[in-house]
This record gives structure tokens, sequence and C-alpha cells, in this order.
């Protein structure tokens, strides 16, 4: 038991936490649960409470703690809400925080775990969009490992292992081009609800299998890239890469190219997330080139994914731009998800939040949260 590492799993029941315990099942004995948390699948989160035995879980609503204790046998710590996710987050024993979960919600408690100095495996996009000039400085001066768990963000950092930086001519992530890659934006007729969560290549959860869709997902990652690698933007790239196979590229300053390769397993870059910066040998799936007929690269068509258009905007606009388009699109994902609105108005609404809420050229962590907030309103508001 003294040798296990803690590793705090917040958003145990989404797609991410759900293959992290499989691989932490698959480690045997490396590992400890420290807390779990989740937003509405209690069901299933009493399952993971019975077979991992958590010190600790985490609900949306203290009345979930009944619903819970109601269907496992245990005497784990419950806590509930945003101050439970920042205090799991913060527990002195653990050694990893894994941050899977969806939205905004992210930021607080990634900051909480940076201020007690713990390891941070980010699977949170909208955590380094909404904040990154807040989070990344603030773990570099605490001294704070954030690790990728994205497959694109882990590609990278496994080409840029035993590399200067100074050699970085530019990264190039790759893009699945989500459900929609061949389908005409001209109407709405092919761009339902159902056909826009049937991903190619990826099982993922409601909110970011739409994100990749629009593509705004891949917008999303631009922006972490920037912050994750310190990069400029014109460093970044984008392909369209339908097979999924090569995950994503470093170019540099010699001409030479470095790609991460790999089936598209989402526990392979959780797997080299957790055991960063050693490799722990998992019987996952091999790749068989011998299989491989082709590798398609394709430039985006930044008028047809305008999403993915205005996440680049953000980007060089800077200030709480990021924050702006993430959360409209938040509430613009979420009406969407609900019929309430067409697949592209998801882009319109982003744009029109972007163009008019007030830009804060260097915002503070209050002014990023206070941002957050206007931006839902005033999205919800010309939504309805």
């Amino acid at each position: 038991m003294d040798n296990k590492r803690i590793i705090t799993i917040l958003g145990s029941t989404g797609s991410i936490g759900t293959q992290a315990l499989q691989v932490i099942e698959q480690m045997g004995n490396a590992f400890q649960v420290g807390f779990l948390s989740a937003h509405n699948n209690i069901k299933l989160l009493a399952k993971q409470i019975q077979k991992f035995k958590p010190i600790g879980v985490v609900v949306k609503n203290e009345t979930d703690i009944a619903a819970i204790k109601g269907l496992v046998d245990t005497d784990c710590k419950f806590l509930y809400g945003e101050k439970g996710l920042i205090e799991a987050a913060s527990y002195e024993k653990n050694d990893i925080v894994l941050v899977a979960l969806v939205g905004f919600s992210g930021v607080l408690p990634t900051l909480s775990a940076i201020e007690h100095c713990k390891t941070i495996c980010l699977a949170n996009k909208e955590t380094l969009v909404s904040a990154g000039s807040i989070v990344i400085p603030k773990a570099k001066k605490n001294d704070c490992k954030i690790i990728a768990v994205d497959s694109e963000h882990n590609a990278i950092l496994q080409c840029l292992v035993g590399e200067e930086k100074s050699y970085v001519e530019k990264i190039i992530l790759t893009a699945s081009g989500g459900p929609f890659l061949n389908t005409s934006f001209e109407s709405n007729e092919n761009l339902s609800l159902a056909n826009a969560l049937r991903h190619p290549r990826w099982t993922m959860g409601s909110k970011i299998t739409i994100d990749s869709a629009t593509m705004m997902n891949k917008g999303f990652e631009i922006i972490e890239a920037k912050w994750l690698f310190d990069l400029e933007p014109e460093k970044i790239d984008v392909l369209i890469h339908p097979q999924s196979i090569i995950h994503s590229l470093v170019q540099f300053v010699d001409g030479s190219l470095k790609a991460q390769l790999g089936n598209p397993d989402m526990r392979i870059p959780i797997s080299y997330a957790l055991n960063f910066p050693k490799r722990y040998e998992f019987d996952f799936q091999r790749l068989d080139l011998t299989e491989i007929s082709k590798l398609e690269f394709f430039k985006p068509d930044l008028k047809k994914f305008r999403c993915l258009a205005l996440a680049y905007e953000a980007m060089n606009t800077g200030g709480n731009a990021c924050t702006i388009i993430n959360a409209a699109n938040e509430i613009a994902v979420h009406f969407f998800l609900q019929n309430k609105i067409q697949f592209l108005d998801i882009a319109k609404f982003i744009e029109i939040a972007l163009n008019k809420i007030n830009i804060i050229p260097n915002p503070s962590l209050d002014d990023v949260i206070k941002t957050d907030l206007e931006t839902r309103k005033f999205t919800e508001k010309l939504i309805n």
C-alpha cells in the first residue's frame, strides 16, 4: 500500500474516467484511488465505489449522497458540488489528479490541485481554453506538472521527449473531421443531432462529440497547445486525417517530422500520461501497418467549419476572448443537444457572443469567472 500512488479522478463516470479506471485496473497494485466524482451517473459511480474502494466521492448535489449510500456498503467520505470537487482535487495524499470534467467546471479544481502542487493529468480542454493565462503561470510558479491526456497533445508530448524547444518549427494537430467531414453545410437537412452524434472513429461523451462535429474541439486543442507547449499561434497547424492513426506531428528546423501513431484507443494516451515519463506494459491492440491501405491528409475548410476559424480568431485576440467562445459554445451545444437549435446555429451564436461581450486584455481569475457567467447568460438569452 505504501508504494501505491494515490490518484483522484474528477469525472470518473465519463469516457475518459471509465477508461482511466480500466488502465488502473490493469496496472494491479500501482495505484490507490483517492476520490471519484460523477455528475449524474449515480448508478455507475456506485459500481466504481464497490470495485475500487475510493477514499472519497464527489456528487453533484447533497441529495445524491443519500442515493449513493443506498447503493453501496462503504465508509468513504462524501462530498458534493463545486466545493467538493475543489476539496477532492486538493486532497493532501493525492499524487495525481486526473481532471476529466466537462466544460468550465474543470477550472477551479485544477487551480486548487496546482496550489497544492499535485501532478495534473489534464483531459479537460476548457480549463486551458478559458483560463490558460492564469493556470499555466501558476503551474510554473508552483513547479507543478500538467500532462496532456488528449490523444493529440499526448502525441506531441511523446514527439518532444529528448528534443530542444528551439528546434521546433511547428506542431501539426490531426483531426478526424468528425461525422460531417463529407457532408455539405448548405442546409440543415443532413445535420441532425442523431447524425452529429455518430462519430466515425472515437467513442466520446455527447458534448465533445458535437464539438468534434463542429470542429470547435480542434479549435480548443489549438488554444490548449499554445499554453501546454508555449508556442506562438503561427507555429500550430491542423490537418484533417480521417483514419485517426497519426495522432499528431512535430516539424523541426532541419525539415524532419516526428509523428506518433497508434490505434484510436484513448487508453494508450491515458496510460502514458499516468506513467509519464515512463511506459508501462499493456496488452492493448497493436497497430498493424500492413492493414492500413492509405493515410489521408487535408487542410480544414475554415469557411465550412466556422467554429475552428472562431477559435483561431479568439486565440489571436487574446485576453478573455477564449473564455467567451468556450462559454458560448457550452450553451449553444447544450441547446443543440436538446434539439432546440440547429447545427449551424452553434457557430452563429458563438460569433455573436465574441463580437458583443467586452474584451479584457489581461483578465484576472475573477474576470474570467465573470466573463464565463456573463457569456452564458447572454447566449442563453440570445437563443431564447
